[in-house]
């Protein structure tokens, strides 16, 4: 496949395609007139490029890695393993941080919308119940059962 189909299924720029290319992110096949073909492997391989790239990977990063999976040798699976394991560290690491300002800011709408309950409680007068649209649910929520109000918002 040349490069504009390449692009259109992993969604890649031709651009960035040949940065990759620059990089050593990417080998492709030339033709005799110079035009880059591709394979099915080059698709698993731009994917896995902007995977890592949407991680925070570098591209001197994943150009360490990359000799190892084209052509593996024990001291390019070394090196490679020291990169793979640094970034896999610090992927965990934001991924721990994501996770405590996930869980904080479920913290800081449980409170509004207690405050929200509250001040709609007091505007209907007693017994009203009104209930307060925006509330937490699905995957990642950490409310179960009623909350306790509060009579200030964060």
């Amino acid at each position: 496949m040349r490069i504009g189909e390449l692009s259109a299924r992993t969604g890649a720029s031709p651009r960035s395609l040949r940065y990759y290319e620059q990089q050593g992110l990417l080998v492709s096949e030339r033709s005799p007139s110079g035009q880059r073909h591709y394979d099915e492997g080059h698709v698993r391989r731009v994917v896995l490029v902007q995977a890592f790239l949407a991680a925070g990977m570098s591209s001197r990063t994943i150009a360490r890695m990359v000799p190892c999976m084209a052509d593996p040798t024990p001291d390019r699976a070394r090196k490679a393993l020291t990169a793979m394991n640094r970034e896999r560290h610090r992927i965990s690491s934001a991924i721990d941080d994501l996770v405590a300002a996930r869980a904080e800011l479920d913290s800081l709408i449980d409170v509004n919308l207690n405050y929200l309950a509250d001040a709609a409680d007091a505007a209907d007068g007693p017994g009203a119940g009104t209930s307060v649209p925006g509330g937490r649910s699905g995957p990642g929520s950490t409310t179960t059962g009623s909350p306790t109000r509060r009579s200030t918002p964060a």
